[in-house]
């Protein structure tokens, strides 16, 4: 059976996230323990006690997401057999790229500890926000956010989840034009979002020149498996180009639905979510419906994956 494995994103925090496999399992222990060490402080205490506030900061939230995804599958990998694809959702790309060994732990976590900082600082320098749009047609939003925009207050799509979910990102009041326009255009729902940025849109321009020079300096290996990019939606096999979409992918949609119907496209036939959470699930139920979507995070989980 072709197997696929999802990495979740920023969102998926919650605290207590890996305690109870770390506390069952000697490799997830040595994960937490490893990026505590990496990081110089415990990063572990943060994700298992929280405060939950502290936790959801980017530069706090997107290593320990990581960690735990890294957790869960240094856990499982040994049972899996062979993986055909991988993708991860923003953040998750990194974790993505750990699994397939195109980059080390260490280095993936100092770089989305870095990205997670760069991106809070792009959004203290430049003021943005994002909102989740349902039941509207991507391209009919597509057109509404360029049609709100002007040349110095932009909207965007910012991730194409599934169908009919779709998040815009930009500057707050071409972002507030937009919202106003989904709804007076039949958009089900207009929701606004909770961040410290416009994630995923040209807001994140100043990220990305950061991000760009510390990835440089890092080794990229070739992955075992391909992953697919948030960019461009298809399967990246060459540790050089992962490298560059890693940095795009701060500035470009997040094509989540598209990713997914590419892995249908190359035969999967079974879908791991490892890491915090069951977004990535949720979303399948639209993506790739009908298609086994298994959600690994703690002890009770990976049970039901040796079952």
């Amino acid at each position: 059976m072709s197997l696929a494995l999802l990495f979740p994103g920023q969102g998926s925090q919650v605290v207590g996230m890996g305690r109870e496999l770390a506390a069952s399992d000697p490799t997830a222990a040595n994960v937490f323990r490893e990026a505590d060490e990496i990081l110089g402080f415990s990063l572990s205490g943060l994700a298992w006690e929280g405060p939950l506030e502290v936790l959801t900061e980017t530069r706090h939230a997107q290593p320990a997401i990581l960690t735990h995804s890294v957790a869960v599958f240094r856990v499982v990998q040994d049972r899996l057999g062979p993986v055909s694809l991988a993708a991860g959702h923003s953040l998750g790309e990194f974790s993505a790229h750990v699994a397939a060994g195109t980059l080390s732990f260490a280095d993936a976590l100092q770089a989305v500890r870095l990205r997670g900082e760069l991106m809070f600082e792009s959004g203290q320098a430049r003021p943005g926000t994002m909102a989740a749009v349902l039941g509207m047609d991507d391209e009919a939003l597509e057109a509404l956010c360029e049609g709100v925009s002007s040349e110095g207050s932009v909207c965007v799509p910012a991730n194409f989840n599934s169908g009919g979910q779709v998040v815009i990102s930009g500057d707050v009041d071409a972002v507030g034009r937009a919202m106003e326009a989904a709804s007076g255009a039949g958009a089900k729902r207009v929701i606004a979002l909770n961040v410290s940025g416009a994630f995923h849109s040209p807001l994140m321009e100043t990220a990305q020149d950061g991000l760009r020079s510390h990835l440089a300096s890092l080794s990229f290996g070739d992955p075992a498996f391909p992953v697919v990019s948030n960019v461009t939606a298809r399967p990246v096999s060459d540790g050089a180009v992962a490298r560059d979409l890693l940095v795009d992918q701060l500035t470009s949609p997040v094509r989540w639905a598209q990713s997914v119907a590419t892995m249908v496209e190359h035969g999967v036939e079974r879908f791991l979510e490892l890491g915090p959470g069951n977004v990535l699930c949720g979303l399948n139920r639209r993506n790739a419906r009908g298609t086994e979507c298994l959600s690994l995070a703690d002890p009770t989980d990976i049970e039901k994956l040796a079952g």
